[in-house]
C-alpha cells in the first residue's frame, strides 16, 4: 500500500517468513497424526507376538502350556523392544531403529520356520537366526519376509507421528519406558510362575 508524506511516497510492506514451524502443533495435525507412544507399542508388540515363531507353533499344535510360556516370552520381548524404542523415539531417531527392528525381527521368524525350530526367536543361535540362501529361492521365506518385515516397515514410515516439544517428548519417553518394565515385570513373574520354568 503506496502512501504520500510530504512529497515522498513510502511503502509499507509485510513479509512473512516461513520456518516450517507453523504448522508444528496445528490443530489437524494434531488430532490426525499418531502418537509416538502408539508407534512404539505398535511395533513392540508386532515383533514381540507377530514375530513370534513359538507363539505360531503352539497355536498350530495347541499346546496350552507351550502357548502360555510363548505369550509370556513375547510379551518379555515386547517390554525390552518397548523400552529401547521408549528411549530412542526422538522424531530423528525413531524410524530408522524400528526399521533395523522390523527387518532383523522378520528375517529371524523367517529362519526359524524355515528350519522348522520350535525354540522360541530369542533361544536361538547360529544357524537358525536368519534363513538360509536356498530357502529365498521358494515362496514361504520371501512371503513371510514380506508380511512380517516389508508390511510393518512400509506402515512406520508412512504413518505421520505427532510433533512433540521437547520436554513433552521426554516426557513421553519416560512413560513409556515406565511401562515397558511394568510389562518387563509381569512377564518374567509369569514366566517363573510357569510349569517347567
Amino acid at each position: 500500500m503506496a502512501r504520500q508524506e510530504g512529497g515522498v511516497t513510502s511503502m509499507s510492506l509485510k513479509l512473512f517468513r516461513s520456518t516450517g514451524y507453523s504448522t508444528l502443533l496445528a490443530p489437524g495435525e494434531a488430532r490426525l497424526a499418531l502418537h509416538p507412544r502408539w508407534a512404539v507399542a505398535g511395533v513392540s508388540a508386532w515383533v514381540g507376538l507377530a514375530c513370534n515363531v513359538a507363539l505360531w507353533r503352539s497355536l498350530i499344535d495347541w499346546q496350552p502350556t507351550g502357548l502360555a510360556r510363548a505369550l509370556a516370552l513375547g510379551l518379555l520381548t515386547t517390554g525390552m523392544l518397548g523400552a529401547v524404542l521408549s528411549l530412542l523415539c526422538w522424531r530423528r531417531t525413531f524410524k530408522p531403529v524400528a526399521t533395523v527392528l522390523l527387518m532383523l525381527a522378520g528375517a529371524a521368524a523367517a529362519g526359524a520356520w524355515s528350519h522348522g525350530a520350535a525354540a522360541p526367536v530369542s533361544e536361538l543361535g547360529g544357524p537358525w537366526v536368519f534363513p538360509g540362501w536356498a530357502s529365498l529361492l521358494g515362496w514361504r521365506v520371501p512371503l513371510m519376509l514380506c508380511v512380517l518385515a516389508l508390511l510393518p516397515m512400509l506402515v512406520t514410515w508412512n504413518t505421520q507421528l505427532r510433533r512433540l516439544s521437547g520436554p513433552s517428548q521426554w516426557a513421553a519417553n519416560v512413560r513409556g519406558i515406565g511401562w515397558s518394565v511394568l510389562l518387563l515385570v509381569a512377564a518374567g513373574a509369569t514366566l517363573r510362575a510357569l510349569p517347567g520354568a
